[in-house]
């Protein structure tokens, strides 16, 4: 399997260079230059697998043995900065370098990760939008000698790596919808409903249709609607503001991953996304081709949510079910609460992202009781250490410093 850009400028790369690495050198973003289709059978074997193994055998397809070998593809994926954190806190030769949007995650969210003090674990909280931090990313990764100076790599879902892991939820909820399905009759369609932000989970479903899942992708998104109105209208560009919403996670006006999906539904045409992606970084705003806006309308459908839509959701689920719901979950589940008043009932799964435990203010405002952990709770009394990065601050020579620091302090 090799990969190539989104934008053309590079391909033929194999898996650990796509690993290693953030953007491509041509600002793009990388994807398998094949997606391979599977069969019925293929489909049918696997619907009996558990959840890791269905990691296995996706990644397995993307990555070659002799690299990684089979037995070993034990990962799974979660939040990004705490669940990367916990994989490499104090361990030797690894550092990890964490951007988070300064008051704009819960409080539970930024002291997962400001709690951890180990010397290899440096944790920026920055004014601003993780739009913004987006930006500064893409400019260090743009400097292609200090990424291979450094051995600089993103893990956020600008790496393909966690885009890859992620098809495997599509296979799973699917697999969850219809456990059991005759040899001879016709695979049914599943309704997957994804709430949305940088866009990087619906890429992922986006690949597992192209491998020919059988699912209906529904993008889910809260005010901060950009996705929905280029699904709706073709129209690709941003809002005046970030709005700051319960879903704060999905609070992205720049959802860099719509670059996957503009690639996937136009057959690979690198040379018209490079066009769409420079012309949206040049003015922040790009209408779509008429054909290219009617084939994203094909495969995804989507809507907008508000607060007091999410407040509401997370209201009716308890009453229902018992059951808490995240504000971002509650994005989701709109959707099917919606079609279900409308006696639109056909198999559908509502893909919920994170613990309510983390959004106690959102589930406060529900006019319900938060569920408190003991781990979470314990948050609360730890020492934090982060470094703030103020708005008028020079945020890219602060993490340039910093990297050259931890590259010397590497080498004394």
């Amino acid at each position: 399997m090799k990969y190539t850009s989104t934008r053309g400028g590079e391909s033929d790369v194999d898996f650990a260079g796509v690993l290693f690495a953030g953007f491509a050198s041509d600002g793009g973003l990388f994807m398998p230059q094949d997606i391979p289709r599977l069969d019925k059978d293929t489909l049918l074997k696997w619907s009996i697998f558990s959840y890791p193994d269905l990691v296995k055998e996706v990644c397995s397809i993307f990555i070659p043995s002799e690299l990684i070998p089979r037995q070993d593809l034990n990962g799974t994926s979660g939040d990004t900065g705490s669940s990367a954190i916990e994989s490499v806190r104090g361990v030797r030769n690894i550092d990890i370098v964490v951007l988070l949007p300064h008051d704009r995650c819960t409080q539970i969210q930024e002291r997962q990760m400001t709690t951890v003090i180990e010397d290899n674990v440096h944790v920026f909280s920055a004014e601003g939008t993780s739009d913004d931090l987006d930006e500064v990313i893409k400019k260090l990764f743009a400097d292609t000698e200090f990424v291979r100076r450094h051995n600089l790599m993103s893990l956020n879902s600008v790496n393909w790596a966690r885009i890859m892991v992620q098809i495997a939820h599509f296979f799973y909820a699917y697999y969850q919808c219809v456990p059991a399905v005759e040899t001879d009759d016709p695979l049914p369609v599943v309704e997957v409903v994804v709430p949305t932000g940088g866009a990087g989970n619906i890429t992922a479903g986006c690949i597992a249709q192209r491998m020919c899942l059988p699912i209906q992708l529904v993008a889910g998104v809260n005010n901060n609607d950009i996705i929905h109105r280029t699904i709706q209208h073709g129209d690709f560009s941003l809002s005046d503001t970030v709005l700051s919403t319960l879903a704060s996670a999905m609070d992205i006006q720049e959802p860099y991953n719509m670059e996957r999906v503009f690639w996937l539904v136009t057959d690979s045409d690198s040379s018209l996304v490079k066009k769409l992606m420079e012309e949206f970084q040049k003015n922040k705003t790009c209408k779509l081709p008429d054909k290219l806006h009617a084939k994203i309308a094909e495969v995804l459908i989507s809507y907008s949510v508000s607060d007091e839509d999410i407040i509401q959701t997370m209201k009716r689920c308890w009453v229902d079910n018992r059951y808490l719901l995240c504000p971002h979950s509650a994005v989701a589940v709109f959707y099917h609460y919606m079609m279900s008043d409308r006696h639109q009932n056909r198999p559908r799964c509502c893909l919920a992202p994170a613990s309510a435990a983390k959004f106690q203010n959102a589930v406060l405002r529900a006019d319900l009781t938060p569920q408190i952990p003991p781990e979470i709770k314990a948050l609360e009394t730890m020492e934090t250490r982060f470094t703030l990065l103020k708005r008028e601050d020079n945020w890219e020579l602060i993490l340039r410093d910093k990297i050259e620091d931890i590259f010397l302090q590497r080498n004394v």
